[in-house]
């Protein structure tokens, strides 16, 4: 009988083979937020300074609760920066460099510069100067990332239950801006709002109807 092997979880391996070669600030880093049709993108950047809380993995494998629930466990054991793009930002650079400027933002929020970043995904910064690694699927590899995915994901969360609380009726309390049938459904009855990002085909194809 063929048994399923366990999923494997994130680990501080990439943490501490940085520290081996010198690091002494080794930041993980990731943001949320690049697809939706609405709401800013928000970034996480999260350096451990004691251990990470058990069950720690990628923020799109857990439940809300249990991202919640970790939030102050992982501010308790993190240095943490957060930054934001806006839906301005996003419509007048584009979604990938306001992602960059929303990542440089978290970077800079920290207390301390790192010396070395572990970025999740393929796509590096322009800004970067310093030692840097870059990790495809990196909040189910490394500790520091899953800890900056955790924790902007339930910032941008948040964020987009506020405003749906401003704008109701486009489902942002639970689609948190990604295009669903209840945001459709929104967008031809109550039309664009001001938190759309207009440089999206879909919202641009409305306001161009």
């Amino acid at each position: 009988m063929h048994r399923t092997p366990p999923a494997l979880l994130p680990d501080d391996a990439h943490e501490r083979a940085a520290r081996d070669r010198g690091a002494r600030f080794v930041v993980g880093l990731d943001e949320v937020g690049r697809g939706p049709w609405a709401g800013p993108v928000v970034a996480c950047a999260a350096r451990l300074t004691g251990d990470a809380p058990a069950g720690l993995n990628d923020s799109k494998k857990l439940t809300a609760a249990r991202r919640e629930a970790l939030v102050p466990l992982l501010l308790a054991c993190c240095d943490v920066g957060f930054g934001e793009a806006s839906v301005e930002e996003i419509d007048t650079l584009n979604i990938r460099q306001a992602t960059h400027l929303a990542m440089r933002r978290a970077v800079a929020a920290l207390s301390h510069p790192p010396d070395h970043l572990l970025i999740d995904g393929n796509d590096c910064p322009a800004w970067v100067d310093c030692s840097h690694e870059l990790l495809i699927k990196g909040d189910g590899r490394s500790l520091s990332i899953a800890a900056a995915s955790v924790l902007a994901k339930t910032r941008r969360d948040q964020g987009m239950v506020s405003l749906a609380q401003q704008h109701p009726g486009y489902g942002w309390e639970t689609n948190a801006g990604y295009g669903t049938r209840s945001h459709q459904d929104g967008l031809l009855k109550h039309g664009v709002t001001q938190h759309h990002r207009r440089s999206f085909a879909p919202i641009r194809k409305i306001l161009c109807s």
